[in-house]
Parts: structure tokens; sequence; C-alpha cells
């Protein structure tokens, strides 16, 4: 057996590369000792539920950072799904039906409709970056206007105009937010069910197969992928279209999980994807990222909402938090970059 070596826990590259983990148990450790309570497994299973949709969220959107790219329109594409799958989830019972004659509809059905969108619209993304060479930024900075038009065209329609999508059917509700063993202290939420199974799909993609080989492959360097034979083209637009089935999935379970959707559902989505991913080790060189740095970073600012507002800080001061949390990771981040050039 391996022995406990404290020199190397010591070492300030080890606290620099597991930083990550690090801040999240201190964070957790200080709400702890100001607010003893926290440590209720309800509150345990309250912060999962909450980070289960982002999670989803962000790992589409830690797809495209690692390859070198960026998507600033991951929540109006969140927001599209959500009003699509809400429109044709409403019960025939409510008097405010978008569509008053439609029969109840398999879940199924609007899922996939949503996800054929939002995947339509990413690799529309894909193929402006990969084939017309328009930066990330400025690519999907556009298709994020594109989208929320698309949306609230959609939303604003007749014969009730813009009025919150409301009134699902119980089964579409029963789907997203109910819990194996309710009512006992072992129940777990479907959400958190819905969230293990992409991070497990995910993590097996990235790590186990030539499609994540390729995707780190590009984001390390897209010339000498190129010269081993890599498709750089199509992988990028992969990439894309497999942010895009995350995004129409979140978008769904976000509809049922709040009840209700319009067209600025998700708003702002994709700035927190983005900020989880850099604080989760995601490099903003590309290349380098994790489905558990990923995961983490979700968590800790889960963590700081929910327990920051446990304990009553203000608002306004948990923004600047985590303001700074996403300036040091950045920091560290091409500290590391400098360090391995």
């Amino acid at each position: 057996m391996e022995k406990f070596n404290l020199k190397k826990y010591a070492n300030p590259q080890w606290l620099v590369d597991h930083a990550i983990y690090i801040v999240l148990l201190l964070l957790i450790l200080v709400i702890i000792i100001r607010e003893p309570n926290f440590l209720h497994i309800r509150n345990f299973r309250n912060i999962l539920s909450q980070s289960a949709i982002r999670m989803i969220i962000a790992l589409g959107v830690g797809g495209i950072l690692i390859i070198q790219g960026t998507d600033l329109s991951a929540g109006r594409q969140v927001g599209l799904a959500a009003v699509l799958t809400g429109s044709m989830l409403q019960a025939t019972s409510y008097a405010y039906r978008m569509y008053p004659n439609l029969q109840e509809l398999p879940i199924i059905v609007p899922v996939l409709i949503a996800i054929l969108a939002t995947s339509l619209l990413s690799g529309i993304n894909g193929v402006a970056v990969s084939v017309f060479k328009v930066p990330a930024f400025i690519a999907t900075l556009g298709m994020q206007i594109v989208v929320y038009g698309i949306t609230s065209i959609y939303f604003d329609r007749p014969p009730y105009g813009a009025q919150p999508i409301g009134g699902f059917d119980q089964k579409f509700t029963d789907f997203v937010v109910g819990k194996f063993f309710a009512g006992t202290n072992f129940e777990i939420p479907y959400l958190v069910v819905y969230a293990m199974v992409v991070i497990v799909f995910i993590y097996i993609l990235w790590n186990k197969t030539r499609f994540g080989k390729n995707m780190y492959a590009i984001g390390g360097n897209p010339e000498a992928a190129t010269v081993s034979g890599v498709n750089v083209r199509k992988y990028i637009i992969l990439v894309y279209i497999l942010a895009g089935i995350l995004y129409g999935f979140g978008g769904f379970l976000e509809a049922g999980r709040v009840g209700s959707a319009t067209n600025n559902t998700a708003n702002m989505y994709e700035l927190d994807a983005i900020a989880a991913c850099v604080v989760g080790g995601v490099s903003t060189s590309g290349g380098i990222g994790t489905v558990p740095g990923i995961l983490t970073g979700v968590l800790i600012f889960t963590v700081i909402n929910y327990g920051l507002t446990f304990m009553g800080v203000s608002t306004y001061l948990q923004y600047i938090i985590k303001g700074l949390i996403i300036i040091t990771a950045v920091a560290i981040d091409i500290r590391k970059y400098i360090r391995k050039n």
C-alpha cells in the first residue's frame, strides 16, 4: 500500500491543479460553520436538483470550449426548447392552450422536436465556425439574437399572444420533478437521475471514443490534428450538434421544472455555463477540460447561490464573490498555459 506523502499534497503545483475541489470544500465548510443546519440532507438534495439542468447545459458548452470555441446562443436555445415543449405539453383541460385542438401527445414527441430544432441551430453555428471561419464569438452572438427572434415570434402568437406558457399536463410535470422513493429520507429527484445519465454518456464519449480523442486533439492543436488525418470541420460541427442536443433536452427539463415558459426562459444561462466550465478547469485556450471539473464548477456556483442565500448574504455580494472566483480561475488557467508553453 502506498504511504501517505504529505509533501505531495503540500506542493504548490498540486494545490493549483486541484484548486477547484479545494475551493468547493472550503465553501461548504465555511457555510457549515456559519449555519450547521446546512448539513441537512434535504439541502444537499436541493443543491443537486438545482444543479442538474445546468450541468447538462454546461457539458454542451464545455465541449465547444475544448475545441477552442464558445457558444453565446446556448441560453436562448434552451429557452426555445422550453417554449416548444411547453406549448405541446399543456393539459387538454387548460383554457389558454397554444394549440386548443391538439391531441394529447406522448412526451417523447415534443422532446424530439425540440432537440431537432436546437441541434439544427447549433449545427449551423458549427458550419459558420468551421466552414466559413466566422469567429465563434461572432457566430454564436448572431445566433443568440436570431434564436431570440424565432422564440419571440413563436411565443407571441394568436390567439392569446405573449403570455407565459403554463397549465402543463400533470404527466409532464411528474416526469420532470417527480422523485424515486418520495416521502422517505432516500428520495432521489428524477432531475438528478436524468443528469447522471447524461453525465455518464458524455464521460464515456469524451474519454473512451474516437470522437472524444479527436475533440481534444482539435482543441490542443487544430493544424496538428489536420495533419494527423482528423476531419476538423466534421468534428467541430458534430461537437456543436451534440451541444444542441443537450440544450434541447435541458430546455425540456427546464420548462417542467419551472412550470412555465416564456421567450426569456433560460436567459443568460450560457454565461453561467461558460463560467462554470472555466472555474471547473476547462482551458480558455482549448484542448483541456474534464467532465468532473465541469460538474464541480456548476456545483460551486450552486453552492454559492444556495448556501449564501441560506446564510442571508446579500444577492449583490454574491455577484461580487462569483465574479472574483471567475477572475481567479481564469488567472490560474492563464498561468498554466504560460508555464506549459
